[in-house]
């Protein structure tokens, strides 16, 4: 492990990048070298941030040791809190790379409110605003889809007989029953228009009674829908690694109604124009992420407590892609 910049060059770019709120997490990551000894970002100077939870620092660590090992000087800041901090930061030219979500990209920071199904015509349309009003490349999306969805126990899954949405939509009334938290039951694309767009009216006989939504905390979703009580079906993410260690049965969005939230990785325009290697580098690291490998980096650190350095490390280990 090791400090990316040390001294009064770490502090001033912290101070810097203080008005926007940015500070690191840590500032460390592994050191590594490519495979053969490559550099071919020798003399680039890099600052790389991500959100605060765990799968943006996740890939921010995986992004700084890869781009380190290949000859960058790279500035981690990741670990960002919130989501506007690392975005503002990169809008103001402070940060360099950050990995985003093209869901966030179109409903947060531009307020669309379309539904877009497919993940490859979201990224197309996002990619274009970005680039035209804000000088931002959103790279091609990776394999992973970190978005809302519904899931189970798999007994649970397996005595009702579901694995999608319209299947839990001809169960019992008595049977549809939601975990889901508050900001998920008051969002324009969350709770109660999944519910319409499934033929499932919220407070209706025939559809999903109050009574049979449980709102609850976020984390507490996760070990409520594995006992399935009170609830048989809970909101997740589709990447979280709780999905996983407990065994939960993700159910199909086979009416499509949530939007695709691939990760990409964004860069600022002319840094990627500068170093057009970045395309290859980061596209290397993107076509390896899906969401089961996603599901168990996040589970190394939330269930294991393993350091997200570590974990990103030992990925790109795993991976053949630095020594």
């Amino acid at each position: 492990m090791r400090s990316v910049r040390a001294g009064s060059l770490a502090l001033l770019v912290v101070a810097l990048l203080a008005g926007c709120g940015l500070v690191s997490s840590s500032g460390t990551f592994h050191d590594a070298t490519l495979p053969g000894g490559e550099k071919p970002l020798d003399g680039a100077e890099l600052v790389v941030t991500s959100k605060s939870f765990t799968e943006g620092v996740l890939l921010g660590k995986i992004t700084a040791t890869y781009l380190a090992a290949a000859g960058a000087k790279v500035t981690d800041l990741t670990g960002a809190p919130g989501s506007a901090s690392s975005r503002q930061a990169q809008l103001n030219g402070d940060a360099d790379i950050l990995w985003e979500y093209t869901g966030t990209g179109w409903v947060n920071y531009h307020n669309e409110t379309e539904i877009i199904a497919d993940p490859q015509e979201l990224w197309q349309r996002v990619h274009d605003i970005e680039l035209r009003e804000n000088d931002l490349e959103w790279l091609p999306p990776s394999n992973f889809n970190d978005t809302y969805a519904f899931a189970a126990s798999g007994p649970t899954a397996e005595r009702l007989g579901v694995k999608s949405l319209s299947d839990v939509a001809a169960l019992p009334v008595g049977d549809r029953t939601f975990c889901v938290d508050d900001e998920f039951f008051s969002r324009s694309d969350g709770f109660l228009p999944m519910l319409a767009k499934y033929g499932i009216p919220y407070n209706e006989p025939n559809g999903v009674p109050a009574a049979n939504v449980t709102r609850m905390d976020a984390g507490v979703v996760y070990p409520a829908t594995a006992k399935s009580a009170p609830c048989n079906f809970g909101m997740v993410y589709t990447t979280d690694g709780r999905v996983k260690n407990l065994s939960l049965t993700v159910l199909d969005d086979d009416k499509k109604f949530f939007l695709p939230y691939s990760g990409t990785a964004v860069v600022r325009e002319p840094v990627i124009a500068e170093y057009p290697v970045l395309r290859t580098l980061l596209g290397t690291l993107s076509e390896r992420l899906t969401d089961q490998l996603m599901q168990d980096l996040n589970g190394r650190v939330d269930i294991d407590g393993e350091d997200p350095s570590d974990v990103a490390y030992d990925w790109l280990k795993s991976e053949n892609l630095v020594e």
